[in-house]
């Protein structure tokens, strides 16, 4: 699944550009758009981090707790050793091998490249993603931009005028198909920010965002 910045960078939106008051590239009007500042202004986003987050922990601690019986186990075994026989020392090898391979069957199973916080990830993420990639084409064809750029994207951009982002016009456009936060409510993240950016900067994390 291809993650929410890596979508957005993707959809440096080629569209039919027209001639306009913002910036231009060979007669062809871009603009940008900050996904973390979009991200953070949508409660939804934030409470599938926390979801994840939890499931996550959740999970964390699940494996922990058996890698710690392995190592309770291991240390039992070399305190007793010298008073089991072979076969005994083999039988309780073993068993530690099992508990230690629970652990990390366990791991691939919650954490794998398919495993269940991934697929948790895709039916809770997946469909933000697609609501703001539609938004932002939805900007792009109504204001006539031939390019959306994504300043959170980690592209090297050098300077970035406040007059091309678009950031807002999409969480506007979002606003007609899921909660977002008011425009007047907002706040932008230092990246963000002034008059221009030198520099692309972190943001706010999800999880800063309250209903």
């Amino acid at each position: 699944m291809k993650t929410l910045k890596s979508l957005l960078l993707a959809a440096v939106i080629i569209l039919c550009g027209t001639m306009g008051a913002h910036a231009q590239i060979g007669g062809q009007k871009f603009a940008y758009v900050d996904s973390d500042y979009i991200l953070s202004n949508i409660p939804e986003y934030a409470d599938a981090q926390e979801e994840l987050n939890a499931l996550s922990t959740k999970w964390e601690n699940e494996i922990k707790a058996i890698y710690d019986q392995v190592s309770s186990m291991y240390r039992k075994y070399q305190t007793e050793m010298v008073l089991l026989s072979e076969d005994q020392k083999h039988a309780r090898e073993q068993e530690i091998i099992n508990k230690e391979q629970e652990a990390k069957n366990l791991q691939m199973q919650y954490f794998g490249s398919e495993g269940q916080i991934y697929q948790k990830q895709t039916e809770l993420i997946q469909p933000i993603q697609e609501k703001i990639y539609t938004a932002v084409t939805e900007v792009a064809q109504t204001k006539g931009y031939a390019f959306i750029f994504d300043l959170a994207s980690g592209t090297s951009i050098l300077y970035a005028s406040d007059k091309a982002d678009v950031s807002d016009d999409v969480l506007d456009q979002l606003s007609n198909v899921m909660q977002t936060v008011r425009r007047e409510d907002r706040k932008r993240s230092n990246a963000a920010s002034g008059t221009g950016s030198s520099s692309k900067g972190s943001g706010p994390t999800p999880k800063s965002v309250k209903k």
